[in-house]
């Protein structure tokens, strides 16, 4: 329930309001000048103020400044009999919410209560997350309530002042580098480097030298002696992603470094020894791939010595507001929008979707609405057009069927409007047709 301060020298208007905002069901304190309003504020929590602007000790204007500067989670209201627009340009200037005449505050109140008490509450919620993100890479930072993530988030937590191997598994973009990095930060490692390499982006000889280095003269360009990740993480961590894509004589030497402790540099015969621990993430079945012959087994065996599964986002619905929650929060400041809510309709068409790329995608979308919505708050316009085409309660009267050939074809254009970073011409150029079809089918279908 959001606590509302009225500050009004007129007590018949103060007792008004304060019945009309109960009925709404806001908790109401009431003060007869700025005084004694700012000395509530000291001892309660006060969400929204409503502060008339002309009061016996001061100005409500300057007021709305003093409050912002103590209380900047707090939003103000101004109420005035004579409004002018210099006044409601300073007071916006000073922090307020917004700034409206008396006699129109009956209408317009309630409205913009909801409004302001939404943003403290979304304001109160970033400050949680900037708590935890002030622990960043900390098992704190991982976002989520939810059992089946809490239970992966215990049993990381177990083993992170081990020196035990931990494999991770789970589909791609479910948070295992996250995982990985809060195990490090956990650990008796931790003031020494945690260093990450995802094993699919390179090729075999690349991978190779990545992993160990290269003595100088190994290779054509090799000028000087360079150190691998596992030199460079010597009493750290080395984080393993996809380790399923390593190539069998990479597995090999990876094997070595486990039971020994040392490698061979590329183009080096004295082994060079360290103490890494390894944590190493796949999105495969390694006991499958053993079976085919992908993957050895004697180096699964010492790899998942301690095994963690990581949850799909479709099995953890519950954490998706609180994720898009900080996504907005993350995009909006870094594009410098006021944008501080989420509608309904949005947040269930999220909850609806099926999460192939699991969290790396709702980032994703989360960052595309940011950046295609003007106002303060996402909808479901500023949606991917397959996912404003989930069949909410909320958006039924405005989809067309999934089996309409129409909405087939504007799915299409928009995928491929997608794919060309909106450049209409190469768009036509991909559909084979002519430039005024395709602007024509834009208009028609609404397509931005």
């Amino acid at each position: 329930m959001s606590k509302v301060l009225i500050i009004d020298d007129e007590e018949k208007i103060r007792t008004l309001l304060s019945k009309i905002i109960s009925l709404e069901g806001f908790e109401v304190w009431q003060a007869g000048d700025i005084r004694s309003g700012l000395k509530k504020l000291e001892t309660i929590d006060i969400d929204v103020v409503i502060c008339d602007v002309k009061l016996p000790d001061g100005s409500g204007v300057e007021t709305a400044r003093i409050i912002k500067e103590k209380y900047p989670a707090t939003e103000i209201i101004l109420l005035t009999a004579y409004g002018n627009i210099p006044d409601g340009v300073q007071a916006i200037k000073n922090g307020a919410f917004d700034y409206i005449t008396k006699g129109d505050d009956n209408n317009k109140i309630i409205p913009l209560l909801n409004k302001a008490s939404e943003k403290v509450l979304l304001a109160k919620r970033v400050a949680q997350l900037e708590k935890q993100l002030g622990k960043k890479h900390s098992f704190e930072s991982i976002i989520g309530k939810s059992k089946i993530i809490n239970t992966s988030i215990e049993a990381a937590k177990k083993v992170a002042a081990s020196e035990a191997s931990v494999l991770l598994t789970g589909e791609t973009g479910t948070g295992k580098e996250v995982f990985a990095q809060a195990i490090h930060n956990a650990s008796p490692r931790n003031k020494h480097s945690f260093v990450a390499v995802n094993c699919s982006a390179f090729s075999k000889e690349l991978l190779e030298n990545e992993l160990f280095g290269h003595k100088a003269g190994a290779f054509t360009g090799a000028i000087k002696d360079t150190k691998g990740i596992f030199e460079e993480a010597n009493n750290g961590t080395v984080f393993l992603d996809e380790i399923g894509e390593m190539p069998l004589d990479l597995q090999a030497k990876l094997l070595r470094v486990l039971e020994t402790g040392e490698f061979l540099k590329v183009g080096d015969s004295k082994a060079t020894k360290v103490n890494v621990r390894i944590v190493a993430a796949t999105n495969r079945n390694l006991q499958r791939e053993v079976e085919a012959g992908n993957f050895r087994e004697d180096l699964f065996y010492r790899i998942a010595v301690f095994q963690i599964s990581l949850p799909p986002l479709r099995e953890r619905i519950v954490d998706i507001e609180e994720l898009a929650t900080y996504f907005l929060y993350t995009f909006a400041h870094k594009t410098n929008k006021k944008i501080t809510a989420i509608s309904k309709p949005y947040l269930e068409a999220l909850k609806q979707h099926s999460w192939k790329g699991n969290i790396r995608e709702l980032k994703n979308i989360i960052e595309r609405s940011v950046i295609l919505t003007d106002d303060t708050e996402l909808t479901v316009d500023s949606l991917p057009v397959e996912l404003q085409h989930i069949n909410t309660s909320a958006t039924k009267e405005k989809i067309l069927s999934a089996f309409d050939l129409a909405s087939a074809e504007k799915i299409h254009i928009q995928k491929v409007l997608n794919y060309t970073n909106g450049n209409k011409t190469e768009t036509a150029k991909l559909l084979n047709i002519a430039l005024t079809t395709l602007y024509r089918k834009l208009d028609e279908y609404q397509i931005k």
